[in-house]
């Protein structure tokens, strides 16, 4: 495709802006930037050396509000939230407009939306769901330590969390989480649950408040929570035994977490919470540098012999990590890499791709253990 249209909404959000630069580093030039706030797009459009990038107002939750962002473009990516009460809004204005879809979010509320008024594969268009960090990244690292040097794989434990701003889109998502984000209307996810003999089991772990994570600096808490998108890695991977844990280093917004959901429940304006949240997360982060960890070991036999294959990635940011796999689900799309319909980004983009993309581009650090140890080269990253 020659010159394709490109159109990022939240194109000057902290996930959008990075986006934007993604793109650009991919050989992606002429973006059309929208959002709600003229001389945020702006700025953004100044950092383009081309000087080609165009500008355009554009709000999800307005009637039209999308037309002129979509209309005669190629493929959106939607860098915009709250996810959870945006749904298929976004990927379905793309497909009215011709156009294929790429969210960095989306996830199984999106899914069923789409596929509830017909697959738009019958019309020839790709929509690419949950490609982000958290989900997306979360399965594809998995499935790439999976390939190096292992024959067969049966336990995976995952470690995933930081310490960084938390931007309004996360902090409303997280509240929506509670009650929606997973399939047929649940809850994003399960706290406390894993999997075992293949299957999810309720209260199989505990939370661990204080305590200490060779991947993370200093004092952490652990929640073990188990998310569909974990449910269909351990599918996909036939793992016998899955333990995710969510990593809060900071003491205030671990403590805010505790009580959100019984504050919800009686009746507290989210708005107001969601402010809290943000302070909670300036003051963990105060005098502290951000980062973001993903650390991942897995069991299995190489040669026909028990053995493990780790990987830890750190990077500075999630939003630049969710920014990078949306970028590369754009740049796959165009390339006729993904087949027509609706998927999620972890089964249909290449894993070792994304690994050498992160690499390259210094998005993060990547450090193997075991198994995996050397493998690629992807010790070589750095933040």
């Amino acid at each position: 495709m020659t010159n394709p249209v490109i159109a990022v909404l939240g194109a000057s959000g902290a996930v959008g802006r990075a986006a934007v630069r993604e793109l650009r580093a991919l050989g992606h030039t002429g973006l059309r930037l929208g959002g709600r706030t003229a001389s945020a797009l702006c700025a953004v459009a100044e950092e383009d050396p081309t000087g080609h990038d165009e500008t355009v107002w554009a709000d999800a939750t307005a009637p039209d509000g999308l037309r002129a962002l979509t209309e005669g473009c190629d493929i959106v990516l939607n860098c915009a939230g709250p996810t959870y009460r945006l749904r298929a809004t976004v990927a379905s204005a793309a497909l009215v407009a011709g156009a294929d879809c790429v969210d960095v979010a989306g996830d199984d509320p999106a899914a069923e939306d789409l596929l509830a008024v017909g697959d738009p594969a019958r019309d020839g268009r790709t929509v690419v769901l949950s490609a982000g960090a958290l989900p997306g990244l979360s399965s594809l690292l998995p499935r790439w330590l999976a390939g190096q040097g292992l024959d067969g794989v049966s336990a995976l434990t995952a470690h995933c969390g930081g310490l960084e701003t938390c931007s309004p889109t996360v902090a409303h998502d997280l509240m929506l989480s509670l009650t929606s984000g997973g399939a047929d209307g649940a809850a994003y996810g399960e706290a406390l649950a894993a999997v075992r003999g293949g299957r999810r089991v309720p209260r199989a772990l505990r939370a661990a408040e204080d305590t200490e994570h060779h991947a993370f600096p200093g004092r952490v808490a652990l929640q073990p929570y188990l998310s569909g998108e974990s449910e269909r890695l351990a599918t996909v991977l036939g793992l016998d035994r899955l333990d995710w844990y969510n990593v809060h280093p900071g003491p205030a917004v671990r403590a805010l977490l505790n009580v959100l959901p019984g504050r919800l429940a009686a009746g507290d304006d989210p708005a107001e919470l969601a402010d809290r949240l943000f302070l909670a997360a300036d003051l963990d982060l105060a005098g502290r540098e951000p980062y973001y960890v993903m650390d991942f070991e897995l069991s299995g036999t190489a040669s026909g012999r028990p053995t493990t294959a780790g990987l830890t990635l750190r990077a500075a940011s999630s939003y630049r990590l969710t920014a990078a796999v949306g970028a590369l689900a754009v740049d796959a799309v165009l390339r006729a890499g993904v087949p027509a319909g609706v998927h999620f980004a972890c089964d249909v983009l290449d894993p070792g791709s994304v690994v050498r993309h992160l690499r390259d581009r210094g998005v993060a650090d990547l450090r193997p253990t075991g198994a995996a140890a050397g493998a690629d080269h992807v010790e070589e990253g750095v933040l």
